[in-house]
């Protein structure tokens, strides 16, 4: 090594913000290692690098005796005296041991130091940049499958998308860009591991957020959302400021806004609701596209009984169930759906059972 090594050091300082002096260290301790793999591993010795040139030097720790029966740990009484002058038996001394052609093992030791420490120390701030970004959205191209899941690379690093986190309905295709929400991010010994999702409920909430202006200004207000991942997803907004429809603010010009969300989602159907403080008209809401007659409830059980005439059953309940289910979600109550016609002929046989008791 020498003065243009500990300038590219120097360099390297500033450019990756890796110390310099904590640097030399790691390598000072591993040509320890190197010298002793190669030169004898029972020796006591100590590698310094001088700070301004680069040259190394190996010293060996030697007791002075006037028998050496070891001469990696011990020497001479005379051979050290001419070293130090009042060197006697029983001192200990530091000698330097440095071989000849140490300088090689040094570069290659030194290289392989320096870029183990170049790799950790970007992997820390890959940890440092994407552990504060939970929860966040963010773009990337689709690299490849491990296993079954998907790796997706942000350019700075590579995240992982589960089996579990991923769209049934959906295709991953190699080179395709692709929005992903970030699930979690842990430091491990190979460097952050990033986990990423398509069906989590917070992808949908930062794509309104990057697509409506006042949802991002904090105009509008995302109260909640249910969301059954690649078919439907219900969204409840609300404005405390009556001269926005926060819906209308969703939906956007023509349908833009959200029509780029659905787009996103590759066809998923979204619901947006109008969210209420009155849980009736809230529940109502959201069993919207269908048209909700009456909302009765039932505060202890937590059970909303729902009228809809008969031609929006069907509609109210949804394919297998499924509108029903997100409103429940959405409201955090129990919906139970009943047409006008089924609610007026159970009263009717009511009305007969009292009669027939009078």
């Amino acid at each position: 090594m020498n003065i243009e090594f500990v300038e590219a050091l120097t360099q390297l300082e500033k450019e990756k913000g890796i110390s310099k002096d904590i640097l030399l260290d790691a390598i000072e301790a591993s040509l320890i290692s190197a010298y002793k793999k190669n030169y004898g591993s029972s020796q006591n010795v100590s590698v310094n690098i001088d700070r301004d040139t680069g040259e190394v030097k190996v010293y060996s720790r030697k007791l002075v005796t006037d028998e050496v029966k070891d001469s990696l740990l011990e020497i001479d009484v005379n051979e050290a005296a001419e070293l130090y002058p009042t060197a006697k038996i029983g001192d200990i001394i530091t000698v330097e041991v440095t071989p000849k052609k140490f300088g090689r093992i040094a570069a290659q030791t030194a290289k392989q130091v320096v870029m183990q420490r170049i790799r950790e120390a970007e992997r820390n701030i890959i940890y440092e940049e994407f552990s504060g970004r939970e929860t966040d959205i963010v773009t990337g191209i689709i690299q490849r499958y491990d296993k079954k899941n998907v790796i997706i690379d942000l350019g700075k690093t590579e995240v992982i998308l589960p089996a579990t986190e991923q769209i049934p309905s959906e295709e991953y295709n190699q080179g395709a860009r692709i929005k992903v929400y970030i699930l979690e991010v842990k430091k491990t010994t190979k460097g952050p591991q990033i986990t990423v999702s398509r069906s989590h409920p917070g992808l949908v909430k930062r794509l309104f957020e990057l697509e409506v202006p006042e949802i991002y200004e904090g105009l509008v207000e995302i109260k909640g959302i249910s969301r059954e991942a690649g078919s439907r997803t219900k969204i409840a907004v609300f404005s405390k400021d009556e001269n926005i429809d926060p819906v209308g603010a969703c939906v956007g010009p023509k349908g833009s806004r959200v029509q780029s969300i659905v787009e996103e989602l590759n066809g998923e159907k979204i619901d947006i609701i109008k969210w209420d403080k009155h849980q009736d008209v809230f529940i109502s809401n959201a069993l919207s596209p269908a048209k909700v007659l009456n909302v009765s409830l039932e505060e202890d059980t937590k059970i909303a009984r729902v009228t809809v005439s008969e031609n929006q059953l069907s509609l109210a309940i949804g394919k297998e169930g499924q509108n029903a289910r997100l409103a429940a979600r959405l409201t955090g109550w129990k919906i139970d759906i009943k047409s006008k016609e089924q609610d007026d002929f159970n009263v009717n046989n009511d009305l007969r059972g009292d009669e027939s008791e009078t």
